[in-house]
């Protein structure tokens, strides 16, 4: 995969968490969210549990605390959206610290609150699919010993390299699983490919 499918997200469907002491600093937010046809709960100082299932929240980067979030800095499961009052670098970098995608600034202004919405679930969507890739190739590096493994185990029976390779190959093919699961439930078998996927890959 190239990166996430840059999907234009229906905002009607959305629900929104505004984290942030009623202000007429944020009024302008609260009424484009609502135009934009969001559900909006505005919230202070804490969030409820139920506001883990929003699709964004926005948060004061001014006064928030980590403390406010049930999840740890940089883990939240939505797009957030700093809201931005004091340009003070500790602020800033508290935002950052939060995992902030995108931001706007107080007082906010009648317009860039879409655009801050699209910026911030795009960005969010870029970094799970960079999460998860990390995470498969992690996985992959973690296996790579049992994939040496399985290859020695073939190259027992009278394979080369590159027939064992390709050996492997065939039986992940055949239980349409990755090289490296292949190998480990080659490697369990101790002295070659169970049975079944002996049959299938031959």
């Amino acid at each position: 995969m190239s990166g996430p499918a840059r999907l234009r997200p229906v905002l009607s469907h959305w629900h929104a968490v505004v984290l942030h002491r009623p202000h007429p600093a944020i009024d302008n937010l609260l009424r484009q969210l609502e135009k934009l046809g969001l559900t909006v709960r505005q919230a202070w100082p804490d969030l409820e549990p139920s506001d883990g299932e929003a699709n964004v929240v926005f948060f004061d980067a001014d006064m928030g605390y980590d403390e406010q979030f049930p999840w740890g800095p940089g883990a939240a499961p939505m797009p957030l959206v700093a809201l931005i009052g004091s340009e003070a670098p500790g602020r800033i970098e508290w935002a950052l610290a939060q995992g902030a995608h995108a931001h706007l600034l107080k007082p906010v202004a009648s317009a860039g609150v879409y655009s801050a919405l699209l910026i911030a679930a795009h960005g969010f969507e870029s970094r799970r699919h960079l999460d998860a890739q990390l995470a498969d190739l992690n996985e992959r590096l973690r296996k790579r010993p049992l994939v040496a493994r399985a290859l020695i185990l073939l190259m027992q029976e009278g394979c080369d390299d590159a027939a064992a390779m390709q050996r492997l190959r065939s039986l992940a093919m055949a239980r349409r699983i990755s090289i490296e699961t292949a190998a480990e439930e080659l490697v369990a078998g101790l002295h070659g490919p169970p049975p079944s996927l002996r049959r299938r890959a031959e």
